[in-house]
Parts: structure tokens; C-alpha cells; sequence
């Protein structure tokens, strides 16, 4: 029997959001209010960058307190923009990483700045080729620089590296990334899309993850581990499923993940699309004592 809920860290794409989307249905909105109402801790977890997150819950009614757990967990933040954690990658680490990884794909490195030169790409036409509804969101945040080592020059340390590509070849390029000498130095966490056959290969600090960063938020807020939900679709939101006491993954995520979730005992939830997380959170909710819904 799980104690009640006090800390829910939600994943966004694949998660809160509809597929292909970028507004949260009415239904997932109402539920995280109430939850914060009832006293949860409603904590965004996303492979996104606070910029790229905060526009996506403008007008959902959260707290200026609610913690953004962003960039797969390098930056935590309050929705109002308080700095909770960040953790960069050394910019040694990042050359020698982006060296081994072009030729794998559309290679990118977001630093912690506003504006321009937030996100740093070598090839805009390539990435434009695999990713092309996030370079049009982004387009006034990237900067091109050749080489892209160049933007990685001692004491400019960025948050993340990604490299997008095919799903094969993204599997090919974590594969060769941990078998190189970089692969003892930073994290790597996937994200895939089998129906763009589009692969996400995300490279963090040494140690960084959704599931780190929710374990230190939890220990900030004195919730235990059996106490925190978190509810994901993806390979990146594994750490925080792993770590958290009450785990949930969407219907709608690979069979591969289901198959893993069914192993371990972990909650499934309806689709993206069916507003999987309203459900599991009005479930929460209705084992709440009386005094706190």
C-alpha cells in the first residue's frame, strides 16, 4: 500500500501534452491544479529548456512556486524563474564528445543564456532536415558555429549536447559513445519516436538525470522516495521512474518500456492522447484524506 502523494514529477511530451501539440488539454490543466490545491508538489519534468517549457504553461494556472525540472534535469527552476539546481558539462568534455558524435547526426548545445547563441548548431541545414519543428521554434535562439567546437572553448560550458537523427542511428551512436573514453565522463539518455523514426541522443553532466535532479528536489522538500510519483513515456524519464516510489508510464509509450514497467510493478496509465495523467492524478487525489482535497 502506497502512502499518500505529496511530490508528482510529469513529464511533458508523449506525457501532459496531446501528440503533436503544444497546449495541454483542459482536463490535464484542471488535475494539476487541483493536486497543487490538495497540497501535491506538481513538479514539470522535460527534456526541454526552461524557455523552451515555461510558454507551454502559460495560462494553466500553476504556481509561481512549481519547479521546472528542465533539460532532463541539468536546470531546475520555479515557473517564476527562481534557480533551484544547475549542473553543466565541462567544455573539454563537450569538444571531445562533439568530435566523436557529428558524423552520427544533427549535433546541437544549449548553454545557460537567453537570446541568441542558447542553442549553438554546426549545420542548420542538417538539422533542419531531422528536426525541423524545433529549429522553426528555435530559430531565434540558434546561433551557427563552424566548427562547433569553436563555441566550446574553455569556460563556455554548456548545459547539454544533443544529436538527433535516425532511430538506428542514434542506437549506433550511444553505443559508440560508451565505448569511447567520453562515455565515462557525461550521461546519455534517449528519447525515440518511431512514428518520424526520429531518435534524441541527450548528453549531460556526469551523474545528471530527471531521476537525480527529482532525488535532490525531493530531499529539498523532506518528501520521501515512496511519497513521489512520476509519471513518464519516454527512455529519458527512466531515472526519475526508477527513483521515485510510485511510478506510472503512459500507454502510449514503446512496448520495450511497457514490457520493463510491467516487470517492475510500475503503474500503467491511458495514452497521451486519452489524458492519462487527469486520470492517475484524480486516482491519487480520491485516497487523499478528506481534509486535504
Amino acid at each position: 500500500m502506497h502512502p499518500p502523494v505529496r511530490l508528482a514529477a510529469i513529464d511533458m511530451d508523449g506525457t501532459l501534452l496531446p501528440t503533436l501539440s503544444t497546449a495541454m488539454s483542459s482536463r490535464n490543466a484542471r488535475a494539476l491544479r487541483s493536486a497543487q490545491e490538495a497540497g501535491i508538489t506538481v513538479a514539470i519534468a522535460t527534456g526541454r529548456r526552461v524557455t523552451y517549457t515555461m510558454p507551454l504553461l502559460e495560462g494553466v494556472g500553476l504556481r509561481a512556486d512549481t519547479p521546472l525540472i528542465t533539460s532532463n534535469g541539468a536546470v531546475v527552476r520555479t515557473l517564476a524563474g527562481g534557480v533551484l539546481d544547475c549542473c553543466q558539462m565541462e567544455s573539454r568534455i563537450a569538444r571531445g564528445i562533439c568530435g566523436l558524435l557529428k558524423p552520427f547526426g544533427a549535433m546541437v548545445f544549449t548553454f545557460d543564456r537567453v537570446g541568441r547563441g542558447e542553442l549553438v548548431v554546426e549545420d542548420l541545414e542538417q538539422a533542419q532536415d531531422r528536426i525541423r519543428m524545433w529549429v522553426d521554434a528555435n530559430r531565434n535562439s540558434i546561433q551557427v558555429v563552424k566548427p562547433l567546437e569553436n563555441a566550446l572553448l574553455d569556460g563556455e560550458d554548456p548545459i547539454q549536447g544533443m544529436v538527433a537523427g535516425r532511430i538506428a542511428k542514434m542506437r549506433k551512436a550511444e553505443q559508440a559513445l560508451k565505448a569511447s573514453h567520453w562515455g565515462s565522463q557525461c550521461e546519455s539518455t534517449r528519447t525515440e519516436y518511431p512514428a518520424r523514426d526520429l531518435s534524441i541522443l541527450d548528453l549531460l553532466p556526469k551523474g545528471v538525470s530527471k531521476g537525480w535532479a527529482l532525488e535532490r528536489l525531493a530531499a529539498r522538500l523532506g518528501v520521501d522516495r515512496n511519497e513521489t510519483m512520476a509519471i513518464g513515456d519516454n527512455w529519458n524519464d527512466l531515472g526519475m521512474m526508477e527513483w521515485a516510489g510510485q511510478a506510472v508510464v503512459m500507454g502510449n509509450a514503446a512496448a520495450e518500456l511497457r514490457a520493463q514497467a510491467k516487470l517492475n510493478g510500475w503503474m500503467q496509465a491511458p495514452a497521451n492522447d486519452e489524458d492519462g495523467v487527469a486520470v492517475v492524478l484524480e486516482r491519487a487525489l480520491a485516497k487523499l484524506p478528506a481534509s486535504r482535497v
